[in-house]
């Protein structure tokens, strides 16, 4: 007997517009905006042992992402967090996983809503809000101990790369590449610089500096920018944000990946060529080991 695709989904737990459901049974029309255009947004918030990293953070960059496209958030940020933290509890029951010895992933999404299709930014439509919540799977000690194999491609995406958008072809196409060559990420630059990776961003490391792209529109700001300009602040190491082109890249000591799922990560091998010494670096456990501690001085 052939298994449906929507019977092979989870029966976890989520959220809606305004009710819980599970993966198996949540709908929405067929009009929505963000299955017709990509119309929308979305933010995925990592959680420690139930406790939500960043929450703040990321709060902030789905309120930017959302003024951007000009739709007004549905949610105050302590519903939100509300319905977050609900979700987490629920996923524990749901599976029988204890909360405290879990991580999980939260993912936000929100669209215009529903209307005929037509492409103007119609006003008036009520948002659709869908929120889940997922097993978080953290980079393995191999994957730390000897870092990761990259590949690189130019940035053929849009001009709009600072916001979270759900209109991820582009992103799909670009990480499709690293799957095609074995690789774990495809590190992307425009013209001769370095702008980011199909789904993190990607740091340079030359002289015991930490260098990253600018906060500009050609970028998604990851959150743990913020997380490591902070570190970077506390334990004494240089940090800057710049223009690097493809040759500091080639010529860097150490170079980096960070995202919501694999933290920060040494990339120790490009196109088939090692970075640096082609070893994880000094810089890169400073900073590992600082995110570490970070988690565990979560409060909330």
């Amino acid at each position: 007997m052939t298994t449906s695709p929507a019977n092979a989904l989870p029966d976890t737990p989520c959220y809606l517009n305004g009710e819980f459901s599970t993966l198996r049974d949540a709908r929405i029309s067929v009009l929505d905006r963000g299955f017709i255009f990509g119309d929308g947004i979305y933010e995925v918030v990592p959680t420690y042992a139930g406790k939500l990293f960043r929450f703040e953070q990321h709060m902030a960059r789905l309120n930017r992402s959302l003024d951007e496209l000009r739709i007004s958030n549905p949610l105050t940020q302590g519903q939100w967090r509300d319905i977050a933290l609900k979700l987490i509890a629920d996923y524990a029951i749901t599976t029988g996983a204890e909360t405290e010895k879990g991580n999980q992933l939260i993912y936000i999404q929100v669209t215009r809503g529903v209307a005929m299709r037509d492409h103007p930014m119609l006003p008036g439509l009520t948002p659709t809000v869908f929120i889940m919540v997922n097993p978080m799977k953290l980079p393995s000690e191999e994957q730390r101990a000897k870092g990761v194999a990259c590949v690189s491609a130019g940035d053929f995406r849009w001009e709009k790369a600072h916001i979270k958008s759900t209109s991820l072809l582009g992103a799909v196409f670009s990480r499709q590449i690293s799957v095609d060559a074995g690789a774990l990420e495809t590190v992307m630059f425009r013209g001769d610089h370095l702008s980011e990776a199909a789904a993190s961003n990607v740091w340079a490391v030359q002289d015991g500096k930490v260098m990253g792209p600018p906060r500009d529109h050609l970028v998604l700001e990851g959150i743990r920018y913020g997380l490591i300009e902070d570190i970077c602040r506390t334990a004494g190491i240089d940090f800057e944000l710049c223009r690097i082109s493809r040759a500091e890249v080639l010529a860097a000591d150490e170079l980096l990946r960070s995202s919501a799922t694999k933290e920060i990560l040494p990339i120790t091998l490009l196109d088939g060529q090692p970075v640096g010494n082609g070893q994880p670096g000094p810089v890169h456990a400073r900073l590992h080991a600082a995110y570490q501690q970070a988690k565990q001085e979560l409060s909330t």
